[in-house]
């Protein structure tokens, strides 16, 4: 199973004990964290996409690092002026073990299903009753 979240504007395809590096999050190493804004769910089952979001879906993870990406270098330069500037930057990251994908909205249909096969089954017994009657009434 796979989800698609959003974090930090941008979006991860994500499954079960993927590493995944995002930008910085709230956490010492070994919290717990939840993303709630899961845009789509795929699987063995199919494919369910949210508008925008899957209701009831979550997405588990643990922090695993805090730190810094690489150094990028901020050049600006203004030529036959004497200007230029140099600047760099890393930016703070977070590193995340995902350790499960919680659909939250297939537990209720298997309910749902289990109460529509209750009613059949009913129906099944006032149907077999209801022939007996009318042989009784000839």
């Amino acid at each position: 199973m796979y989800a698609v979240i959003k974090t930090g504007g941008k979006q991860y395809k994500v499954a079960e004990g993927d590493l995944l590096v995002v930008e910085k999050l709230s956490g010492a190493e070994g919290d717990k964290l939840s993303f709630e804004e899961v845009l789509m769910l795929g699987g063995d089952a199919g494919v369910t996409l949210g508008s925008p979001h899957v209701e009831g879906a979550s997405v588990a993870a643990e922090v695993v690092e805090q730190g810094r990406g690489e150094k990028i270098i901020v050049f600006k330069k203004n030529r036959r002026k004497h200007y230029r500037r140099r600047n760099g930057h890393r930016q703070l990251q977070t590193t995340v073990r995902i350790t499960d994908i919680l659909t939250g909205a297939k537990p209720a249909k298997k309910a749902k299903a289990a109460k529509k096969a209750e009613p059949k089954a009913d129906a099944e017994a006032t149907e077999a009753a209801a022939p007996s009657e009318e042989k009784s009434e000839e």
